[in-house]
């Protein structure tokens, strides 16, 4: 049984930017089984739901990537850098019809935009599990276990996060990632 008590940092390092999702149907599209794809571009889309229902977006050219306080959609942002790059990908989504969208803030981790996991290096029972954004509902699984494991073994087993800990923060050896949507 383990003893020991936990604080686990949730908002260390963290930027806000604004970011749209944009809801599109495509009656002739890949459907539901669909990856993930992303775009060179940093357009990205993948299927919503079991219909001809898909989500998208992309991540803004830097400066273009502020914060707001303001949650308006910027529909020219879908109808001038989304849709031209899906179409020349997907032929069939050239006909694809704008059913919704929302806006939102990607809370990041602005020193390499890469997930902070495991044990403060000098604060005793401090635990970081944060930074990754879109990576942490995806990650949230491994994540979690990772932190289980670390908290009841003192070391990860499953997979070693150790690269992914502090101390690349206080060495300065940032993990960047090529493509971050």
């Amino acid at each position: 049984m383990c003893s020991i008590s936990i604080r686990i940092c949730l908002n260390l390092f963290i930027i806000e930017t604004k970011r749209y999702i944009f809801v599109f149907e495509s009656l002739n599209g890949p459907g539901p089984l669909a990856p993930l794809f992303v775009d060179i571009t940093g357009v990205y889309f993948r299927p919503e739901g079991l219909g001809n229902t898909y989500i998208c977006g992309c991540s803004p050219n830097e400066e273009n990537d502020k914060s707001e306080d303001n949650l308006a959609v910027d529909y020219s942002v879908f109808e001038e850098q989304i849709w031209p790059a899906l179409a020349k990908r997907i032929p069939s989504f050239e006909s694809l019809k704008l059913k919704n969208a929302w806006c939102g803030f990607y809370d990041y981790n602005y020193f390499d935009q890469n997930l902070i996991i495991g044990p403060h290096p000098q604060q005793k029972n401090f635990i970081f599990a944060n930074g990754s954004s879109g990576h942490g509902l995806q990650h949230a699984p491994a994540i979690g276990r990772a932190i289980s494991e670390y908290i009841t073994d003192f070391q990860y087993k499953s997979i070693d996060l150790t690269r992914f800990g502090f101390q690349r923060v206080i060495n300065n050896t940032p993990i960047f990632e090529p493509m971050i949507v």
